[in-house]
């Protein structure tokens, strides 16, 4: 028993199941018959949704009870590599042309394929000491580094013996 008991409107309506079911590909049965019938269809795309919805992790939906994670992400990968997301979106975009129509009089493009104006200099600062490697940080007083000495072990003091 998961947190999400009843249909709470998170759900894929039946009008809208009814045009994904179509794009979905068979699923694979195990070659030897011997494991769990596989989740339904619907159950995990409604997992698959609910995580892209809410951003949470795959595991959490473990905690849901609408399907295990495992099982989500595997028909995610599935579906991903069938090109059914791809499939959906097109098929979105057709039925809001037919519906209500895109404009397309008006595009816009989002990219960066300029220099960036922040983007520093070409040149890394050359090091303060001829023998500086790049690597080694350079102490906060810039002091000359000393390797660390050794101490010699003290011996423990004498115990005195009763009767000595």
């Amino acid at each position: 028993m998961g947190l999400v008991e009843r249909d709470d409107g998170w759900r894929i309506p039946d009008v809208f199941w009814a045009q994904i079911e179509p794009l979905l590909p068979a699923g694979k049965e195990h070659p030897l018959g011997c494991h769990n019938p596989r989740v339904p269809n619907r159950n995990a795309m409604n997992a698959i949704l609910f995580v892209l919805r809410t951003g949470c992790q795959w595991n959490s939906l473990n905690g849901t009870g609408i399907c295990s994670s495992s099982s989500a992400h595997r028909r995610f990968v599935e579906w991903v590599e069938a090109g059914v997301f791809e499939m959906i979106w097109v098929k979105a975009l057709a039925d809001y042309e037919e519906f209500v129509g895109i404009d397309w009089s008006f595009l816009s493009m989002d990219g960066a394929m300029s220099k960036a104006p922040l983007g520093g200099e070409k040149n890394r600062s050359q090091p303060h000491r001829p023998r500086q490697a790049g690597h080694q940080a350079e102490p906060a007083d810039r002091s000359q580094r000393r390797a660390p000495r050794r101490r010699r072990r003290q011996s423990e003091p004498q115990r005195l013996q009763a009767g000595a």
